[in-house]
């Protein structure tokens, strides 16, 4: 059985949160979470299953995700706590489903960033130049730069989301209305042959990029005004918004030169299909240059919001004791959890540098991707049981917002996301990495199992679980 300690209120006085956001907020942070992937990492799909099956496993992604999210529109303000994943299945499962689904998720998020960053280190390689060999370093300069932005207050944080948000949106308008004079499906499209049922199953984890991470929003629940009311239209705005972000930037990029055989490989997609508008002006190259510099806003985006998730599920899954209790401690002046932000960009940092360096430097990014991906969908299977228990387990809890999509939607979600995880273990290209992953996961369950739950803190997660349980 878990055994809790209780906390002081000096302990919650070390550990306290601003509440800032609003529903515009909420939104631009779901948005710039997930922007990234129209930017960076889809493309690789085109080589796994061709744009058909590109095609298929996005629609049936979005499928996936309008389950998801609107499973989780219904639990975040019926459990408006920063834990999210974690505090929905610690309800309805207790501490071990809790401990799991964090775990999941925080592997999530801790490897997203990691991908984001590679590919913000091949778009700034395009703009100034560089060699393969100088990657590393643009992402250790980009950890240092957006962790430090994070540390220095949610005010800030949030702001810089609605920007870069907003901007990165932009972008994208630019290129989707740029392409649409040079669409060709016949000649570039289907340069890559088909490859029937088999191309849309591997191309599922490349369709999920252009979603991962519009899940993170209930984490910022302790930092909302009225999470009650603003979390649902948050997550379902930024949604609809996606939607439309996803089917425009795979087709148009699909249907123009270089195509999608050259698509599919290449580490700064966008920049690639972006020659073919430009070649048609007498600056090609430089408006060529300029559109990078510019879409590296889309990447940073993801990046900079994927570090802020990290750090409040870290700093919540701490502060209740499953984590090490001196990683949800928050700063005096700005408090932000720090130390939960900082340990987080280290173990990212670590895992593509790791990759990098034993051999694997011309894939670091798609390996990633698979591997973020193995944390995600465990999280997504084990949300959607937390929905279906809470459902009928404590039918009589508040719900403000309630799915349309109910019980059907969760199944569906549940189904598709299982899919997925098997797909991972079997594309021979990237399941090194999700095999790493998988053992990664299982020490973290060992560490719970041996020492953290005989040290968990009642939390205000914790606490509202107790109450029905």
């Amino acid at each position: 059985m878990p055994v809790y300690s209780k906390p002081t209120n000096e302990y919650f006085e070390k550990r306290t949160l601003r509440r800032h956001a609003r529903v515009l907020h909420l939104w631009a942070l779901g948005v710039a979470a997930v922007i990234s992937g129209d930017f960076f990492g889809w493309n690789f799909g085109l080589t796994a299953g061709g744009f058909s099956g590109m095609l298929i496993a996005l629609v049936i992604m979005t499928a996936m995700y309008a389950g998801l999210c609107f499973s989780i529109a219904e639990m975040s303000p019926a459990l408006p706590h920063t834990g999210g994943a974690y505090s929905f299945a610690r309800t309805a499962m207790g501490p071990w489903g809790g401990y799991i689904t964090g775990l999941a998720e925080n592997m999530e998020y801790i490897l997203t960033p990691a991908t984001i960053v590679v590919g913000i280190g091949g778009y700034l390689g395009a703009i100034f130049h560089t060699s393969k060999s100088w990657e590393p370093a643009w992402w250790i300069v980009c950890y240092m730069i957006f962790v430090s932005l994070n540390i220095f207050g949610v005010a800030l944080s949030f702001r810089f989301s609605v920007f870069i948000a907003m901007a990165a949106l932009a972008v994208l308008m630019v290129f989707w209305a740029g392409a649409i004079p040079h669409l060709d499906f016949a000649r570039y499209a289907f340069d890559v042959p088909s490859k029937g049922w088999r191309g849309s199953l591997a191309a599922l984890p490349f369709a999920l990029w252009l979603y991962l991470g519009i899940e993170q929003l209930p984490l910022a629940a302790e930092e909302s005004h009225d999470p009650r009311r603003d979390m649902p239209k948050g997550i379902l705005y930024g949604l609809l918004t996606l939607v439309a972000c996803s089917f425009l930037t795979m087709i148009l990029s699909a249907g123009i030169a270089p195509g999608a055989a050259k698509l599919g490989q290449a580490q700064e997609p966008l920049v690639l299909s972006f020659q073919t508008i430009a070649s048609q002006t007498s600056a090609g190259s430089k408006w060529t240059e300029l559109f990078a510099v510019v879409a590296v806003i889309g990447l940073i985006a993801s990046f900079h919001t994927i570090l802020y998730a990290y750090g409040r599920q870290i700093y919540s899954l701490s502060r209740a004791g499953y984590f090490p209790q001196w990683l949800s401690v928050t700063g005096k002046r700005h408090q932000t959890p720090v130390r939960a932000l900082v340990s987080g960009s280290v173990l990212g940092l670590a895992a593509a540098l790791a990759i990098y360096v034993f051999g694997q430097n011309s894939r670091v990014g798609a390996i990633l991707l698979n591997m973020a991906v193995f944390g995600a969908v465990i999280a997504y299977i084990l949300q959607m049981a937390a929905f279906l228990i809470l459902r009928r387990k404590i039918p009589t809890m508040e719900r403000p917002y309630v799915s349309p999509l109910g019980i059907a939607g969760a199944w569906a979600t549940t189904i598709i996301a299982a899919v997925t995880l098997v797909v991972l273990f079997l594309n021979p290209d990237y399941n090194k990495g999700v095999f790493g992953a998988a053992i990664w996961f299982a020490m973290g369950i060992a560490y719970f199992a041996i020492y953290a739950r005989r040290r968990l803190v009642l939390s205000p997660e914790e606490e509202f679980a107790l109450k029905w349980n």
